[in-house]
C-alpha cells in the first residue's frame, strides 16, 4: 500500500485540556427542540386535547351575582348620618357575617352539599367606601347559582335582623327591670307620703317627686328603644337568570392547556437529549472523534431524505483523493447507520476522474450499491460522461418514417453452411477448419463476466464484489456493516484506512466516541469525518 499518511488524531480530544470549551449560543439551545419537534409536537397535542376535553365534557361554571345594601340601626331613620355615614357601619364585620356559619349551613341545608363546597362557591366583596355587599355564588347551572346567591342575601338579612332583634330585646328587659324597680319604689313613697305627718310629708313629696321623673325617663327610653327599626338592609338587585354569566375562560384554558404542553414537550426533550445525545454539529462531530472534517452532504428534497446532493459528494471526494494514494484500501464506517448512498456516490465521483473503483460490501448490499451507482451515472454530468453526449446529435432531413429506416436496413439471407464448410468438388482439396479459442484470458476472468461486473464511468469504472475478491491494484472502497454489531469494517481499516461517516441528528455521541476509541486503539488513523444531513432525531 503506498497511501499517503492520513490525517492523524486530534491532540485536543474532549477531556485532554487542549482547546477551550465552545461557548453555547442561542441557536445551540434551540436546535434540541427543533430537533425533537416531534416530541414536543406530540406533548403539545396532549396538553391541548385535555384541555378540550376539560372545556367540552366538565360542566362550565355558572356566576350569578345579588347586592344588599346595609345600613345602620338608628332610633330615627331620617336623621342624617352626617359625613361618617361609611364608619357607621363595620363592613368587615357584615362581610364575616355574610359568610359565617349561619348562612352557609341554610345553603348547605338548601342545595343539599357540604359547607366547604359551598364556602368555595360563596364569594362576598366590600366596595371600598360604601355599605354595600356583592354576593357571588358560583354553581353547575344558572338555576342553582340564581336560587342560591338570591337565598345567601335574603338568608344575610334575616341572620343580620335576628341579631338585632336579640339585642333590642334584651335592653327592653333591662328597661322593664329597671321600670319595674322604680314603680315599687313609688309605690312604697305613696304610701309613706299618705302616712307621713306634716313636717315628714314634704320630703317624702319631693323625694316621690324625683322617683316620678326617674320612672318617666325609663319610659321614655323604652319607647324609643321598642321603636327603633331593626331592618339591617335590603337586596338592591336580585339575581336573575338573564344577568348569569358563565365563566367565559375556555379559550384561557385551551390556550394554558396549548402553552402547558409546548413547555413540558421542551423539557422532556431536553431530558431526552442528556439521555440520548446525538450529533447536531460539525463540532459536535469534531469533538466527539478529534478528527478533521472531510465534507458535508447535505440530503436533496424535504428533510429526512437519503438522496444526497451529489455536488457535496464529488468534494468529498476530492478531499478523499488528495489523501490517498493508489493502490488504496478506504474503510467506510458507521456506528449503526447505513453508508449505502454515500460509498455509491463516492465510487462514481472518483471514477469520474478516471479511476478504477472497486465497491466491496459483506451484507448483501451489492444490489443496492449497483443500483445506486447506476443512478449516480445517470445524474453525472455530460462533461464527466463521455458516454452520455453533451448536446444530442441533430436529425438530418426533419423527421425519420419506419419505412426509410426499413429501406436502409440490407437483408441478406443466411448460409446454409458455416465458413469454410463450404462443399468441394475436387477430393484433394485441403479443408479449413475455423479456430477455436478460449474464452478465459491469461487473467483467468471471464471477459463477458469482468464487462458485466464493471459499470464503466466517465474514464474510470466501478467493479462490484466481497473483501476477499478486491482487486490488488485501484481503489477499493469497503461497505463497511455497522460497527457497533460487526468489527470488520475496522479490521478492513488496519489495512488501509478509513473514513468515519456521521449522520446528522442520528448518529449518537456515545457510539461515535465508541467507535473512535476503537480505531484509535486498533492502530488505525482515519482520513476525517463526513457529516451528512439527512437525519431526524
Amino acid at each position: 500500500m503506498t497511501d499517503a499518511p492520513p490525517g492523524s488524531w486530534s491532540a485536543d480530544m474532549p477531556g485532554g485540556g487542549g482547546a477551550p470549551a465552545r461557548t453555547v449560543t442561542l441557536t445551540d439551545l434551540l436546535r434540541v427542540p427543533l430537533h425533537r419537534i416531534r416530541l414536543v409536537a406530540a406533548v403539545a397535542a396532549v396538553g391541548l386535547a385535555a384541555a378540550l376535553g376539560y372545556v367540552f365534557l366538565v360542566p362550565g361554571a355558572v356566576t350569578a351575582n345579588a347586592v344588599v345594601a346595609v345600613r345602620p340601626v338608628v332610633t330615627d331613620a331620617f336623621t342624617p348620618s352626617g359625613a361618617a355615614a361609611d364608619r357607621a357601619v363595620n363592613m368587615n364585620v357584615e362581610s364575616g357575617i355574610a359568610t359565617g356559619t349561619d348562612v352557609v349551613q341554610r345553603l348547605a341545608e338548601a342545595n343539599g352539599e357540604d359547607q366547604r363546597d359551598i364556602r368555595d362557591s360563596l364569594d362576598v366583596e366590600v366596595p371600598a367606601g360604601g355599605q354595600v355587599l356583592r354576593f357571588s355564588y358560583t354553581g353547575r347551572s344558572a338555576e342553582e347559582a340564581v336560587r342560591s346567591v338570591n337565598l345567601a342575601a335574603q338568608a344575610y338579612l334575616d341572620v343580620r335582623r335576628s341579631m338585632y332583634e336579640k339585642q333590642r330585646e334584651e335592653m327592653l328587659r333591662s328597661y322593664d327591670e329597671s321600670i319595674d324597680k322604680v314603680t315599687e319604689q313609688q309605690a312604697a313613697l305613696q304610701r309613706r307620703v299618705a302616712a307621713a305627718r306634716d313636717g315628714a310629708r314634704d320630703a317624702a313629696v319631693a323625694e316621690l317627686s324625683g322617683v316620678n321623673s326617674q320612672l318617666t325617663q325609663l319610659s321614655s327610653a323604652r319607647t324609643e328603644i321598642a321603636a327603633v327599626d331593626v331592618n339591617p338592609g335590603w337586596v338592591t338587585q336580585t339575581a336573575e337568570r338573564a344577568l348569569v354569566s358563565s365563566g367565559g375562560r375556555g379559550p384561557l384554558y385551551i390556550l394554558a392547556g396549548l402553552f402547558g404542553g409546548v413547555l413540558l414537550g421542551v423539557v422532556l426533550a431536553y431530558a431526552w437529549e442528556s439521555m440520548d445525545r446525538r450529533i447536531r454539529s460539525v463540532d459536535d462531530g469534531r469533538d466527539a472523534t478529534g478528527l478533521p472534517l472531510l465534507g458535508t452532504v447535505r440530503s436533496r428534497g424535504l428533510r429526512g431524505s437519503r438522496h444526497a446532493v451529489d455536488a457535496d459528494i464529488r468534494y468529498v471526494a476530492m478531499a478523499i483523493a488528495e489523501r490517498v494514494r493508489e493502490p488504496a484500501r478506504v474503510a467506510l464506517l458507521t456506528t449503526r447507520e447505513d453508508q449505502t448512498v454515500m460509498t455509491a456516490g463516492l465510487a462514481v465521483a472518483l471514477a469520474a476522474t478516471g479511476r478504477d473503483v472497486y465497491v466491496a460490501d459483506d451484507s448483501g448490499r451489492l444490489e443496492r450499491l449497483r443500483a445506486e451507482v447506476l443512478a449516480g451515472l445517470g445524474r453525472l454530468p455530460a462533461v464527466a460522461n463521455p458516454a452520455r453526449p453533451a448536446v444530442p446529435k441533430p436529425r438530418e432531413g426533419g423527421a425519420v418514417t419506419v419505412d426509410d429506416i426499413t429501406e436502409q436496413i440490407a437483408v441478406r439471407r443466411p448460409s446454409p453452411h458455416p465458413t469454410g464448410g463450404r462443399p468441394v468438388t475436387d477430393p484433394d482439396a485441403t479443408m479449413t477448419l475455423p479456430r477455436v479459442t478460449s474464452g478465459v484470458p491469461a487473467s483467468g476472468k471471464s471477459k463477458v463476466r469482468e464487462t458485466a461486473d464493471e459499470v464503466p464511468v466517465g474514464a474510470g469504472g466501478v467493479r462490484f464484489g466481497t473483501w476477499r475478491q478486491r482487486a490488488a491494484q485501484g481503489l477499493v472502497l469497503f461497505n463497511a456493516p455497522p460497527a457497533e454489531a460487526d468489527e470488520r469494517g475496522v479490521a478492513a481499516a488496519r489495512q488501509g484506512t478509513a473514513v468515519v461517516v456521521i449522520e446528522q441528528d442520528r448518529t449518537r455521541q456515545a457510539d461515535l466516541r465508541r467507535l473512535a476509541e476503537r480505531l484509535r486503539a486498533a492502530g488505525v488513523a482515519p482520513l476525517g469525518f463526513v457529516l451528512t444531513r439527512g437525519g431526524r432525531g
